[in-house]
């Protein structure tokens, strides 16, 4: 049997059917719903997953308990342990997706990358475009893996970035901070989604909505990713990601990376911990 070998950070549905059977892949389920949803009549509401597929919970499992900001970073020690209870290994390949689009799988795609594992992509269109293409799904998914993997976090410092860095970077050139929000949120003229936040954005930063980068649940082409950012920041730039709670952050900065950008950290407390009426940080309103 072969193996597969990711060579970028966003593969087809085309390309995971085909390499479905490699022995070193691995497809985690990234969406941030229940995983036993309410039982339904309608078969369009019925739950579905790609087949094999293994659940990966940034949501309430793998993330900080430590903390009260939603699904934060975890330790390297209880990620390396949870991805082998998944049997994750060294050499996986991982398809991260979710059953959206491309709207939470960034997210799982990011703490692998954060956590040292460059074999790891997005799958573009998610369950909605494997489902319009007729491919296998299962009313079922694995919540573990029979064999345990041999999976070690070797973290990148950089990746993941504190409120301390993103309050240093808004007097610093170098950086640009991109806030995936809506426009009305960013500009405080919409209502927070999360109680006890502030309306409003960091000082500096520049608005990027998620939405302009993601179109019919598929990331733009590259060329049109360059364009968007360009008119925005430059390609030396230290750039910083930040949303709501951290999920939309990394579909901004996939977009980044696949329109060329290398510079890339995604503030992890992002509004709730920022625009939390209890914290000092200052807060921009216009």
């Amino acid at each position: 049997m072969s193996k597969a070998t990711i060579t970028s950070s966003l593969v087809s549905v085309q390309w995971l059917a085909e390499n479905l059977g490699a022995e070193n892949l691995v497809v985690l389920d990234a969406s941030m719903k229940p995983v036993t949803p309410v039982q339904s009549s309608d078969p369009q509401e019925e739950p579905a997953y790609i087949k094999g597929a293994r659940r990966f919970d940034f949501d309430q499992h793998i993330c900080d308990h430590n903390t009260t900001l939603p699904h934060m970073m975890p330790s390297p020690e209880f990620f390396t342990q949870e991805m082998q209870k998944l049997g994750i290994n060294k050499d996986s390949a991982i398809v991260v997706y979710d059953d959206v689009g491309v709207y939470s799988s960034p997210r799982a795609w990011w703490m692998f990358r954060a956590m040292g594992h460059a074999q790891v992509a997005v799958l573009d269109g998610g369950l909605p475009a494997w489902k319009k293409a007729d491919l296998p799904c299962s009313s079922q998914v694995e919540l573990s893996a029979e064999k345990r993997g041999d999976f070690e976090s070797q973290p990148l410092s950089g990746l993941f970035v504190d409120s301390a860095h993103v309050l240093e970077a808004t007097a610093d050139p170098r950086y640009a901070i991109l806030d995936a929000r809506s426009e009305g949120r960013f500009h405080g003229v919409e209502p927070e989604p999360r109680a006890g936040l502030r309306s409003g954005h960091i000082p500096g930063s520049l608005n990027l909505p998620f939405a302009q980068v993601v179109v019919d649940g598929l990331v733009l082409p590259p060329t049109e990713l360059d364009s968007v950012f360009s008119k925005l920041v430059d390609k030396e730039q230290n750039l910083i990601f930040s949303c709501g709670s951290g999920v939309t952050a990394c579909i901004t900065a996939l977009a980044g990376e696949l329109a060329g950008y290398s510079k890339i950290a995604v503030y992890d407390g992002s509004w709730s911990e920022w625009g939390a009426e209890s914290s000092n940080f200052p807060v921009v309103k216009n």
